[in-house]
């Protein structure tokens, strides 16, 4: 208790002072995933300090999505899950990125269709009347949800691609199947909130902090082959970029 014991001779309120604190105890794994915290009245009568304080903080710890309430069980530590730390700069999928990670890649589909877009047809440059797969999927590294997944596929560039059940890589299947080379994509990111399909799919209590990529890939014959918006928990991944300096 003394590592949290906050100090009431400075200007920082008590409550985030305990907050920090305990964050910091996450952060550093001195408290594991699934840890008993003790309840609003223990904690405030050990560490001699009002229950409203202790309450105000274990709300914003929750906020944080660092604990979690269980009734009568009390409260428990909710560790975030060590991170994905993969380089930007090279065009590979999820699949073969999991995989030079040492990480098990593994996919649950939402959903799987045939479909006419107007909206998508123009991120295609394409006319309205054309027709897309449209793939819902969840990715999986090592069994843990870390990305929900909207593509869409032009079959008029890879109509083979009408034939395949969406497991597995996208960018192997269109290598192999489709006769098409993979040459470059157009990738942006920026950071959101999970909405209620993606707190739910990654277990958060709440919305919660994620990256949004949003990708376009080309094929060698210069057409554009998939758009995908894909929403990464923030949580679990870092990513690197290889900044080189230009030569003078």
């Amino acid at each position: 208790m003394e590592k949290i014991r906050p100090n009431t001779g400075i200007s920082e309120p008590v409550y985030k002072q305990l907050q920090r604190r305990i964050t910091d105890m996450i952060q550093s794994g001195e408290l594991g995933d699934g840890i008993s915290l003790p309840s609003e009245r223990a904690l405030a009568e050990a560490l001699d300090i009002s229950r409203t304080t202790v309450r105000r903080c274990y709300e914003e710890l929750r906020a944080q999505d660092c604990i979690a309430t269980h009734g009568r069980a009390g409260v428990t530590v909710k560790a975030p899950p060590s991170r994905i730390n993969p380089e930007m700069g090279k065009l590979k999928g999820f699949t073969e990125e999991m995989r030079e990670l040492g990480i098990t890649p593994s996919t649950q589909i939402l959903e799987h269709k045939i479909v006419v877009d107007r909206t998508i047809a123009s991120i295609f440059n394409r006319p309205a009347s054309s027709r897309f797969l449209r793939l819902v999927r969840v990715r999986l590294g090592d069994g843990m949800p870390l990305s929900r997944e909207v593509a869409w596929y032009d079959l008029s560039v890879a109509p083979a691609l009408a034939d395949w059940d969406g497991a597995g890589s996208a960018y192997q299947y269109i290598e192999i199947h489709c006769d098409l080379g993979l040459v470059h994509a157009e990738q942006s990111i920026e950071a959101v909130l999970s909405d209620d399909e993606e707190a739910a799919v990654f277990g958060f209590d709440q919305p919660g902090p994620c990256l949004l990529l949003k990708r376009k890939t080309y094929a060698d014959n210069g057409q554009i082959v998939e758009y995908v918006e894909g929403t990464f928990r923030g949580d679990a991944y870092t990513y690197r970029v290889n900044l080189k300096i230009r030569p003078s």
